[in-house]
């Protein structure tokens, strides 16, 4: 069974080269071409990949930005391609499987076939069950090593009507999941902005936002009280007077904060 592969890049040179190089390999199966980082989150979604071959720099949303949008169960193998420096480089040598320097060359490329092969299936195509746990923490840890990637964001930008917006994280009641998107609660406002929970999760400051349930992130500053439910779940009222649940799966996140066993 061929390995299936997805390659997202913004140019359409690199991805044609990567496609080219790909055409040697019969034992690879290319299910989708993403010019930039949202359709490359749809296609992982909806195709399930166990291998990408991703550019780092992209425009609005890169490729570390890309991978901080999926669930760590939704990870591919990833192969970087870019032209990064040599810290990057260090990096992807420890936690990535492999990475490829642009312009693509064609024996790299076939070393790096060959390191893909050995990884996610034999030479003869036959791919495993999917991605190991190494090669998915690899990939956490790569993202949260980068410098860049560090620092928690204090505003949020969404674009409505042609229109710029800058919230205030602070001002964040609660998140709330809509697909490949998220729902911020402001106030009596709310606001729609392309980005997935687990990657606005890793944005926001963990001390101040947290998940409380697969689909709602709350400020933990805008907790009025919570009941306790059944099979040790809880209700989450806000200030506001929202009510949210808080699930069994995700108590320790707030316990976390609070300090005390719930």
């Amino acid at each position: 069974m061929p390995i299936p592969t997805v390659i997202i890049d913004d140019e359409p040179l690199a991805r044609e080269r990567i496609q080219t190089l790909l055409a040697d390999h019969p034992d690879f199966e290319v299910l989708a071409e993403c010019s930039d980082g949202h359709q490359g989150i749809e296609a992982i979604k909806e195709q399930a990949p166990k291998l990408i071959f991703l550019d780092i720099q992209m425009p609005e949303l890169d490729g570390f930005e890309m991978l901080e949008q999926l669930e760590p169960d939704e990870l591919p193998c990833v192969v970087f391609c870019t032209a990064f420096d040599d810290y990057a480089m260090k990096a992807f040598e420890v936690h990535a499987l492999d990475y490829l320097l642009k312009p693509v060359d064609k024996e790299r490329f076939a070393t790096t076939i060959d390191r893909v092969r050995q990884r996610l299936g034999s030479t003869d195509g036959a791919s495993t069950d999917g991605v190991d746990d190494t090669l998915r923490r690899g990939l956490l840890e790569l993202i949260d090593e980068l410098p860049s990637r560090r620092k928690f964001r204090d505003r949020l930008v969404v674009k409505s009507e042609g229109r710029v917006i800058f919230i205030n994280a602070s001002e964040i009641d609660w998140i709330e999941a809509a697909g490949n998107y998220a729902r911020l609660h402001v106030g009596e406002d709310s606001h729609l902005i392309r980005e997935t929970m687990i990657g606005l999760e890793r944005k926001l400051d963990p001390d101040k936002f947290v998940r409380i349930h697969r689909s709602a992130i709350v400020n933990v500053h805008g907790i009025r009280e919570m009941q306790p439910l059944f099979h040790g779940e809880y209700l989450v009222v806000l200030e506001s007077g929202t009510q949210l649940t808080l699930s069994r799966g995700y108590r320790d996140n707030l316990q976390r904060i609070l300090g005390d066993t719930l």
